[in-house]
């Protein structure tokens, strides 16, 4: 109680000079939580959007061979079936695999109106592993869809929107796609997605891959997704799934070109790399911006112990322990700088709160979403770390050289 009653009365008969030190301590706080949370909103923004395709998922693409096999040289094209995608399903490492079939350029009409879209044969499984999510009240392709070879549609919801209206309800309506009708049993519900191939998901159709190869005579595979088991075994289900092309069709089995896969666990990685980085580099930043105002906290204190050099020799002639002396500055040091941290968070809350207030342009916000900062319990945890460690070293030397004080020099000091 003592050294609060000491602080507070510096802080009145020193008020400018108090003030002052304390906005420096906010302004350096306001920052290291500002650049924070900015690089946290930025890996948050980036997460949603690159899961928006789909998480823990391989996605190959047949290519040409590139060793000589079985007689054949070099270059042969890469054939995949549907037979092979059902042998892949019993590979150890895989919990999930489907077919994808492509067609471009299939002409969609609903009540006079054409476009031209992306439709892909797919099996049911590619829902979850796609992160393709129905509106309430639809829903994705099911197995019966499948076997029973069903002309029935899953939308999304951009094509819904030019064909029916924005968010108007398109399940149970019929589409014709090349002048034979489906029924639409879903629409995909908004997503933010950043990373695809062959276009966002929001402006493609899906169709049971049973009814696409009917449809459209197709009888070698596009994409095969694959769903590893674990992150531990994706390398391991992707060479597994080479191998197992390569002894049905007769290409070399270390021909590691036979299907080029694009592995999202990798991509999470190097975006965790990426990201984590750069939040590390803005921490930096404001955290020198904090120092700087500590170093201004511990000049202080020693013009405080200065001017109060014959308060100490009294306290020390009556028999004060220089602990005591330490411990009364040291206390005067943490809390300038708490004060200065609980203002500078307040004002970085506000700021964080006004940037959401910011006008964008709506074509960004719907693939990413608003990127704004976010405020998390780590960032406050380093922050308040940061701000304990910076207070201490701010307090305890100017308290040293007030415990290292003579009394008798000090009771002569004017």
């Amino acid at each position: 109680m003592h050294f609060l009653i000491t602080y507070f009365y510096e802080l009145k008969h020193q008020k400018l000079r108090m003030f002052l030190t304390i906005m420096a301590v906010a302004w350096g706080m306001a920052n290291i939580v500002l650049m924070l949370s900015v690089g946290e909103g930025l890996y948050t923004m980036m997460s949603r959007g690159l899961s928006g395709m789909g998480e823990g998922i391989a996605v190959g693409w047949p290519n040409q061979t590139s060793k000589a096999s079985n007689g054949y040289g070099a270059g042969r094209p890469v054939r995949v079936t549907e037979a092979d995608i059902a042998a892949a399903a019993t590979i150890s490492s895989i919990r999930n695999i489907s077919a994808e079939y492509s067609g471009w350029g299939v002409t969609m009409r609903v009540d006079g109106k054409n476009i031209s879209k992306n439709v892909r044969g797919v099996y049911p499984v590619y829902g979850s592993m796609r992160n393709l999510v129905p509106e309430h009240g639809g829903r994705f392709l099911n197995d019966i869809d499948e076997e029973k070879r069903r002309r029935v549609i899953f939308l999304g919801n951009e094509v819904r929107d030019v064909l029916f209206g924005k968010d108007e309800a398109a399940v149970g309506k019929t589409v014709s796609l090349n002048g034979t009708p489906f029924l639409v049993v879903g629409v995909l519900r908004h997503k933010y997605q950043m990373s695809c191939y062959n276009g966002n998901d929001s402006g493609a159709c899906f169709v049971p891959a049973s009814t696409f190869r009917t449809m459209f005579n197709r009888s070698h595979v596009n994409i095969a997704i694959i769903e590893p088991k674990s992150e531990a075994v994706s390398k391991e289900a992707q060479k597994e799934f080479r191998k197992l092309l390569a002894g049905r069709h007769g290409y070399h089995p270390e021909d590691d070109a036979l299907v080029s896969f694009w592995d999202t666990y990798e991509t999470k990685k190097m975006q965790d790399v990426i990201f984590r980085g750069l939040q590390a580099f803005l921490g930096v930043i404001g955290g020198l911006t904090l120092l700087i105002a500590g170093m201004g906290v511990a000049n202080i204190m020693y013009v405080t112990v200065k001017e109060r050099t014959r308060e100490i020799g009294i306290k020390m002639a009556v028999g004060a322990n220089p602990l005591l002396i330490v411990a009364q500055f040291l206390v005067e040091a943490l809390i300038t700088v708490s004060l200065g941290g609980l203002i500078g968070t307040c004002m970085a809350m506000g700021l964080i709160d006004l940037f959401g207030l910011i006008p964008l342009p709506d074509s960004f916000v719907e693939v990413t979403g608003r990127p704004e900062p976010v405020f998390s319990a780590m960032i406050a945890l380093i922050c308040v770390s940061a701000l304990n460690i910076i207070g201490l070293f701010a307090g305890i030397f100017p308290a040293r050289r007030a415990s290292l004080v003579d009394p008798v020099e000090a009771l002569r000091y004017e």
